[in-house]
């Protein structure tokens, strides 16, 4: 049975999730299974965080170091819970890079 891919719908619900929260200079783009949470300018990307789709309704965090490899998290939940976790638990890594 092929794994969840993440849709574009999902993407767009992220992204509104952090422009309603007075956070516009994230942005969100679907990946394959994945929804890649970035900054900065296009031709450039800042990646701050990844959700993965693990299920239909569950999805892993995975947070990028300052060397630009992804970090595996223990977090797994509803889309809303993870989007919660991050600038509640974790606001360091959505901050914007001065």
């Amino acid at each position: 049975m092929p794994k969840p891919q993440a849709t574009v719908h999902d993407a767009e619900a992220v992204h509104k999730y952090f422009a309603d929260r007075g956070r516009k200079h994230l942005r969100a783009r679907k990946y394959g299974a994945l929804v890649i949470i970035e900054s900065g300018p296009l031709d450039d990307p800042i990646a701050h965080a990844r959700l993965r789709r693990d299920t239909v309704h569950l999805w892993t965090l995975e947070i990028a170091t300052h060397t630009g490899r992804w970090e595996k998290t223990d977090f797994r939940g509803l889309l809303d819970q993870l989007l919660d976790l991050l600038p509640n638990t974790l606001p360091w890594t959505i901050a914007p890079f001065v």
